[in-house]
């Protein structure tokens, strides 16, 4: 890695290659989109400021995401919470959007909340595991399981999430201002 030799102009050809599925990583952890955001910069921050602890022979991806779990468990331990998961800043933006592309922001609301009402762990190892970065080898070995355990761990941390997701479709509507 050029990175870690000095060059930190290749800094941004990483940033490219990672971000977008990185920003989905985050803002499954953190819940809104600002502080996903703010996530991803703090992560490519560690990458410049721990580069040294990166092993070239080892896949990056993995390194990546566990600086990016660490500076997600960082964040919530300063006490960020009031800038996390605000439903009224997240709804989706009605404008020029077909019918179609609104159900689907809906449902992708709807998810988010699910996901947020998961405890951190179930969270976080379905982020992982449907980043699309990440093999099942290699976040067993990021959360310290063998990769059968870690089947089970994420099989059952989405049946939470389909309770999770029932709760919130069928919960209270919000009630209509007049």
């Amino acid at each position: 890695m050029q990175v870690r030799a000095g060059d930190v102009e290749k800094l941004s050809i990483l940033f490219e290659r990672h971000h977008a599925r990185l920003f989905g990583f985050c803002l499954g952890l953190v819940g809104n989109r600002e502080a996903a955001r703010d996530l991803v910069q703090e992560v490519f921050f560690r990458v410049l400021r721990y580069r040294e602890s990166y092993r070239p022979e080892a896949p990056f991806a993995p390194w990546l995401y566990r600086l990016a779990r660490n500076a997600g468990i960082d964040q919530l331990r300063k006490g960020n919470r009031e800038r996390l998961a605000d439903p009224d800043l997240e709804q989706p933006d009605p404008g020029p959007l077909a019918d179609r592309e609104l159900e689907h922001e809906a449902e992708l609301q709807t998810l988010r909340a699910a996901l947020q009402r998961l405890p951190a762990d179930k969270r976080e190892l379905l982020l992982l595991a449907r980043s699309g970065s990440l093999s099942y080898e290699q976040i067993a070995g990021m959360v310290g399981c063998s990769v059968g355990a870690l089947k089970v761990r994420v099989h059952r941390a989405l049946q939470l999430l389909r309770a999770s997701y029932a709760q919130v479709e069928g919960g209270p509507q919000r009630e209509a201002t007049t």
